[in-house]
């Protein structure tokens, strides 16, 4: 990689990790209705993974999305007008955080329900086989996720037909309350995959070169036509699975030394100033920058209008017959 890359890397983390802060704080002021699941301390794993694919590949997010979908180019001002219920979100503020697509830029949609991502995939990595365009899709999931039947049935059915899919498993060691070491068996959802005959990679999730590498094989094996694989990073989120959660289920002492030791963004800045790549006055611009592009799409958010009444069930029907009317 290059000087510029590496540096869009780095802004791309900032930019999730500001705008989530941000959420946070409009989430904390009852600005956006709903939950909120934040990603922060995962931005490597988004970043990472979106980096290696090209613009009409295909992603299937989760409840804990908006990393993966401004990774993949979405807009903060689009994203932030959907959070808070405006029409001029991506889905015209009926979705909220967990539903927001965008199928111009590949982007499938979020999705609330744990495990819901495998079966959009599935469809996808179909459609791309029968159009034989040698586009990808990844689908991304938490190790909960790795526990339900629609992972199971996703590989296997990916791997018997040699879908050109990407597994993208972000084991940030909980599903939901629950620690990884007790809910998942065998330890590792990436040894899972020998089971269905394709590659299984464990990656350290919080260090973005390594996903971006890791991804981009799996990403080139499935471009190829040789089939899926599954790439597990392994990470850590800095907050709880929602906004509000008290986390009892782990001490405010684990997730200080996390955050120490494993901050993904604090790990890439280290590493692009030993290789003189970023100097402390570009880096306080470039948070300047991020923090001035934010600002602005709340701004835009907020001053954009509400849904009006009439349109609840625009977009929820599609009659080209005329039926119903």
């Amino acid at each position: 990689m290059n000087t510029k890359e590496k540096i869009e890397l780095y802004r791309k983390m900032l930019l999730i990790r500001i705008f989530e802060e941000k959420a946070g704080e409009l989430f904390s002021e009852g600005l956006i209705p709903g939950f909120i699941h934040l990603s922060i301390g995962e931005e490597a794993s988004s970043v990472g993974t979106c980096s290696a694919l090209r613009h009409d590949d295909y992603i299937a997010s989760t409840h804990r999305g908006h990393g993966h979908l401004i990774a993949k180019g979405a807009e903060p001002k689009f994203m932030f007008a959907e959070l808070l219920g405006r029409s001029t979100g991506y889905c015209k503020g009926k979705g909220g955080s967990m539903h927001i697509m965008d199928f111009t830029l590949g982007i499938l949609g979020a999705n609330g329900v744990v495990g819901g991502g495998f079966p959009i995939i599935i469809g996808a990595g179909l459609s791309i086989k029968l159009r034989k365009t040698k586009q990808v899709g990844v689908v991304f999931f938490g190790d909960g996720a790795a526990n339900r039947g629609t992972f199971h049935e996703a590989c296997n059915m990916a791997s018997i037909w040699k879908l050109p899919i990407v597994f993208v498993c972000e084991n940030n060691l909980y599903a939901s309350t629950t620690p990884v070491e007790y809910s998942l068996a065998g330890g590792s959802v990436a040894k899972r995959a020998s089971a269905y005959g394709i590659p299984g990679y464990e990656v350290d999730g919080n260090d973005v070169l390594e996903v971006r590498k890791t991804v981009s094989k799996a990403v080139k094996r499935a471009r190829e036509g040789k089939g899926p694989s599954i790439v597990e990073n392994r990470t850590y989120r800095l907050r709880g699975h929602f906004e509000g959660d008290p986390q009892r289920y782990r001490s405010e002492e684990e997730i200080k030394e996390q955050m120490k030791k494993n901050d993904p963004i604090k790990r890439f800045k280290s590493i692009l100033k030993k290789q003189g790549i970023l100097t402390d006055k570009k880096d306080r611009n470039l948070i300047k920058q991020v923090k001035e592009l934010i600002e602005e799409a709340v701004q835009f958010a907020m001053e954009s209008p509400m849904p009006k009444p009439e349109d609840a069930l625009n977009d929820l029907y599609k009659n080209p017959e005329g039926m119903f009317l």
